[in-house]
């Protein structure tokens, strides 16, 4: 009967337009989409450190339609510590698919091609929050941690920042990659476009 309800309700669903945005932002950062059927329907699972519960619960929160539970803390080792995570995961539905299609390739994230009609502020704020940071407290300068991606997916993010934004951005080197680093002379627009949507246990990351 449980579930005949879940598929009763999965009719029901579809991705609204901040959902969509949303999940973009997720997809680029830290966010990632998972099958169980070969393809045919996705979830999305989203986990962060327990400090940043509210940033979770504010996904949550506009996710809710497509999550049966509630956001969970799980205990985790990481480097022999343990730290306690917060996590969800959507129900498997097939709104999601087009964008595992477009973000996945051979089971390994990839930044599609059409980014620049996808990615919008709200997208923006979010990929910010899961994967940005300042470059110092002396520098007005930005950093986006794009290591998971190629050199020239890198580039292609660096071209849509400054097409559709007007944020000028440069890569910069690491030993596991590459990052986006947003210059100082664009840091107060970038600001300006992602600040409404950051999330308060995140505006650390702005200042």
């Amino acid at each position: 009967m449980y579930s005949k309800k879940i598929e009763a309700r999965k009719i029901t669903l579809n991705l609204n337009k901040i959902q969509r945005e949303i999940l973009i932002g997720l997809i680029l950062g830290d966010g990632h989409l998972e099958t169980q059927n070969n393809g045919k329907t996705y979830r999305l699972k989203v986990e962060q450190s327990a400090d940043k519960a509210e940033y979770v619960n504010w996904l949550y929160e506009n996710f809710e339609n497509f999550v049966l539970n509630k956001p969970k803390i799980k205990d985790k080792i990481r480097n022999k510590v343990e730290t306690k995570n917060i996590w969800f995961s959507t129900l498997s539905h097939g709104s999601f698919r087009f964008y595992a299609q477009q973000f996945y390739a051979g089971g390994k994230k990839v930044i599609p091609k059409i980014i620049e009609k996808l990615l919008t502020p709200l997208g923006l704020a979010v990929w910010f929050m899961d994967d940005g940071s300042i470059k110092s407290k002396f520098h007005k300068a930005k950093i986006i941690n794009t290591q998971c991606f190629s050199k020239k997916e890198v580039l292609l993010m660096i071209k849509v920042l400054k097409n559709k934004f007007e944020i000028s951005a440069k890569l910069r080197y690491q030993k596991d990659g590459y990052q986006i680093y947003i210059l100082s002379k664009s840091a107060d627009k970038f600001k300006e476009i992602i600040k409404p949507y950051i999330v308060d246990c995140m505006k650390y990351k702005l200042d």
